[in-house]
């Protein structure tokens, strides 16, 4: 029962991240670039804190950690950039299938067989990416705009900007960097690494660009929802994951990472008014259905 209750909470604060940041984004509160800076720095500071207390020490990996600390960071920007215009549900989406793929490529990057259901289910889970990602209910992939929220005044990063592609770099980030975390080494101790190098990174880049060309200022609200992304829906749900990670077993971890699309629909259909259309139910059906014939048939 103790390990259902920690994969449920683990979930939900997966698929908490991309409703947090739609909430924030799409009510104006704060800017994209300053919503993952302040994500990353109070992810940072939960787990170098919890790597210290739990592990007593943190995982340095010379050029290792920098790519990782890299890949992080361009999961993180391209998550939050993406949620200027996609829903909280579309989002998770696209971001659970792009890693599914990214990774499986890596596999076949480095020469593993691949079992014939496994290619089944990437097949697909890849149908039903380039479905959702083609589909007429999310943005068009041109001149997207900011939402309407946002002044119009906000430059050319308001007006030249795919929430698709964005999403798409961003679960290729979360996959490279999950497949360098595979090398080895202390799972919470080398992120609390690498968010601590990605954070400064970050906040540079939302210092030099003020609000992120979009013309939005951080308010105390949006400040307090990157806040409790940062330190308890990333910080300690990474802590929590890789604390029952041994427990579930890679098959048990793959199906329960099935719900997080779903937790984030649910909850902009709750939070934000979000209503997916038959289109995106269809192709989270092959999303989601081909990742669990990989995981449940091919390992």
């Amino acid at each position: 029962m103790r390990l259902f209750l920690s994969t449920t909470l683990t979930m939900l604060a997966f698929g908490g991240n991309s409703v947090l940041n739609r909430l924030a984004l799409k009510g104006a509160m704060i800017d994209a670039l300053d919503f993952a800076a302040i994500r990353l720095a109070a992810g940072a500071a939960v787990l170098v804190v919890l790597a210290l207390v739990l592990r007593r020490r943190l995982e340095f990996g010379g050029v290792a950690r920098l790519a990782g600390a890299a890949m992080l960071l361009v999961y993180m920007l391209g998550f939050s950039l993406a949620y200027l215009r996609l829903d909280a549900g579309t989002g998770a989406l696209i971001l659970f299938g792009g890693v599914q793929v990214t990774m499986f490529g890596g596999a076949l990057w480095g020469g593993e067989r691949i079992p014939p259901q496994r290619w089944a289910g990437a097949v697909l889970a890849f149908g039903g990416l380039v479905w959702l990602l083609w589909s007429p209910s999310v943005p068009p992939p041109v001149l997207a705009s900011v939402p309407a929220a946002v002044p119009p005044s906000g430059g050319a990063a308001a007006g030249l900007f795919w929430p698709q592609m964005s999403m798409t770099v961003a679960a290729v980030g979360w996959g490279v960097y999950s497949l360098l975390g595979r090398r080895g080494g202390d799972a919470l101790a080398g992120t609390a690494v690498n968010f601590a190098l990605a954070a400064p990174l970050a906040v540079l880049l939302a210092w030099a660009v003020p609000a992120g060309g979009s013309g939005v200022a951080a308010t105390l609200p949006g400040v307090l929802l990157a806040l409790l992304s940062g330190g308890v829906t990333s910080g300690l749900g990474y802590a929590l994951w890789y604390g029952i990670l041994p427990q579930l077993g890679a098959t048990r971890a793959g199906v329960a990472q099935l719900t997080v699309p779903l937790i984030a629909l649910l909850g902009g259909m709750a939070l934000l008014g979000e209503a997916p259309g038959v289109r995106f139910l269809g192709a989270a059906l092959l999303v989601l259905g081909g990742v669990a014939v990989a995981t449940l048939r091919g390992r």
